[in-house]
């Protein structure tokens, strides 16, 4: 016997539409009078705010018109740049519930719109159908993040290429159900290309997707790494203890030093590079282990291949002074 497992009660189910406007100007620091709908109270699935979090300005007002204008937004960038995180603190301040998915290519069709299970109900064993990732979040208020888009596979793809339409329904053949969205449900994408393939061999793994699909993301925003000047300000606000005038000089220095292995990136000199994140790191752990070169050591340079490492110390030589690496032995 087959039947349709009851969705069980959540918090998500009561929650309803957003209850508030808030006003972007005030809630994001970004000039503009757009308003945008949010929640008065926080569900476990809406993610913390980082109060230090600095929003830049086109991408927010892109998320902000998918969630007041249920647009379609897919977010490009480089890696580290924190598209993800990005939308996260949209989402934060809005309280407004956010589920996100990796496409990796070890997710299925299956994990997507759900399968059969097998359980014992009143001592009778039956099969339920229990609701994949896509079906559960269409019917709840939330914000679905796909991330790394370009690396889902194509089966996969089609499955979302439903969700994106207009109207958004979705049809469980097996079920004979169509699933008509929440009036509150929105969607994104996170993405380290525009769907052209990996094009300059930067990115293994992407795929090149089918521009019927790209067509349908209403709003494209690229998101770049943030001026030197502000990622200073990121690093300050999360390592408090550099919030002096040393601290600061060497915070820069060390955003100087991220830049250029971007740089070298680009260029092909370098297979890793140094995120927001991975600077942050740095500082952190500077506060461990009391030393410079020894906190860059165990937070970016062993990760880097080892024919890297000299282009790597030639960065830091140039930004930080000193030599990071020993003298070759004679």
């Amino acid at each position: 016997m087959t039947t349709t497992q009851d969705a069980p009660a959540d918090s998500l189910e009561e929650l309803g539409s957003p209850d508030l406007s808030v006003s972007v100007r005030d809630t994001f620091g970004i000039d503009s009078d757009l308003r945008v709908p949010a929640y008065s109270v926080r569900d476990d699935h809406v993610p913390e705010i980082d109060p230090g979090y600095r929003f830049d300005h086109d991408l927010t007002l892109a998320l902000v018109a998918g969630f007041a204008h249920n647009r379609r937004v897919l977010v490009q960038g480089l890696h580290g740049t924190g598209k993800s995180t990005h939308v996260d603190q949209v989402a934060a301040r809005l309280n407004w519930p956010c589920v996100r998915i990796n496409l990796d290519g070890h997710l299925s069709r299956l994990d997507l719109i759900g399968r059969d299970h097998v359980t014992v109900r009143d001592g009778h064993q039956v099969t339920e159908f229990v609701e994949g990732i896509i079906p559960w979040s269409l019917q709840r208020p939330v914000a679905l993040v796909l991330d790394e888009y370009d690396a889902g596979r194509p089966e996969v793809m089609f499955v979302i290429q439903r969700v994106l339409e207009r109207d958004g329904k979705l049809t469980l053949a097996d079920q004979s159900r169509v699933l008509h969205p929440h009036p509150a449900f929105r969607i994104f994408a996170t993405a380290n290309t525009v769907g052209l393939g990996n094009v300059n061999g930067l990115y293994a793994g992407v795929q090149r997707l089918n521009h019927a699909q790209v067509d349908r993301w209403n709003v494209v925003a690229t998101l770049g790494y943030l001026p030197p000047e502000e990622e200073v300000e990121i690093v300050v606000g999360q390592v408090p203890a550099m919030d002096t005038p040393a601290g600061r000089e060497l915070a820069a220095s060390m955003v100087a030093l991220a830049g250029l292995t971007r740089e070298g990136f680009r260029a092909g000199d370098l297979s890793t590079l140094m995120s927001p994140r991975t600077v942050v790191t740095w500082a952190e752990n500077l506060g461990i282990f009391g030393d410079v070169a020894t906190a860059f050591r165990l937070s970016f340079l062993n990760k880097c291949d080892e024919e890297e490492r000299p282009v790597v110390a030639e960065y830091y030589q140039r930004c930080l002074g000193g030599d990071l690496l020993p003298a070759p032995a004679p």
